[in-house]
């Protein structure tokens, strides 16, 4: 009977696809959009930076670039979710996909991201796609670390668990709902943080495509932040360089603690002692 309540109670609490209610997952999105906006408002109206103009860079195309970079980011990080649970979920179930599976996404997950990125290019050039590449090299760079957080999660499920749940016929897609993927949550939870943070290392190259292109120039680059950082760095726009740290660490900082660090608190009601 304890093993059941104990099952109940982790199933509770699990959502369909978001461990946050719909006005907390809006909280999380728009606030750190928000504070970023009036920061940079404040900055600017007081001058405490003095902000360097530039023919092609104006503090509107800064907040512009966040957004787009921004929403590179979240859309890599959906597709990671969408191949990674299914992923964790048949290595963990089926002990011959684990010895089969788990080799190979260790020697890909080893091999560096950037390696594949000339090859994504080309592809997604005779695509006409070229926002697909760095999307694409996102989400390879996000994929490993959600799924191999998930792994360790779902085998570290305590087997009095699983042996209650098979005494009480929980089984099929009740076991995944009531018992695999709560238990999954906190690991969930630690390796998307783990996989936006490459997210945002690798964006600095991943927008920059001219340099892997053959006789490529600064105008092929994907517009964001990432790309007007390495702009601005390599023309001597210090103004701009400035401010674009300023707002690429503005941001990570507001969305880890609006949205990450109440994630993790939040998944800890998920955990079993």
């Amino acid at each position: 009977m304890d093993n059941r309540k104990h099952i109940h109670h982790y199933s509770r609490h699990f959502g369909f696809s978001y461990p946050t209610s719909l006005r907390q997952r809006l909280y999380a999105i728009l606030s750190p959009l928000l504070l970023i906006v009036i920061l940079f408002a404040a900055l600017k109206l007081f001058s405490v930076f003095p902000f360097i103009p530039s023919p092609t860079v104006s503090f509107a195309s800064i907040i512009e670039a966040l957004l787009v970079t921004f929403s590179r980011l979240l859309f890599a990080y959906a597709l990671a979710l969408l191949f990674s649970i299914p992923l964790a979920l048949a290595v963990s179930r089926n002990a011959l996909l684990e010895r089969l599976l788990l080799p190979v996404f260790d020697i890909v997950q080893s091999i560096p991201v950037l390696a594949f990125f000339p090859i994504i290019i080309v592809l997604f050039i005779r695509l006409g796609f070229m926002n697909g590449a760095a999307i694409f090299i996102i989400f390879l760079s996000m994929l490993w670390n959600i799924v191999f957080s998930l792994v360790g999660g779902l085998k570290a499920i305590p087997t009095d668990i699983k042996s209650a749940a098979q005494v009480f016929g929980v089984k099929g897609m009740a076991l995944t709902h009531r018992v695999l993927l709560p238990a999954a949550v906190p690991y969930l939870v630690t390796g998307s943080l783990l996989a936006w943070a490459q997210g945002w290392n690798i964006i600095i190259v991943a927008e920059v495509l001219h340099t892997y292109i053959p006789g490529g120039t600064a105008s092929q680059d994907l517009f964001g932040i990432g790309s007007m950082l390495v702009n601005a760095a390599s023309t001597g726009q210090n103004g701009v360089f400035i401010f674009t740290i300023l707002a690429m660490v503005g941001v990570i900082a507001l969305i880890n603690f609006f949205v990450w660090q109440k994630l993790l608190h939040y998944a800890e009601r998920f955990k079993f002692e």
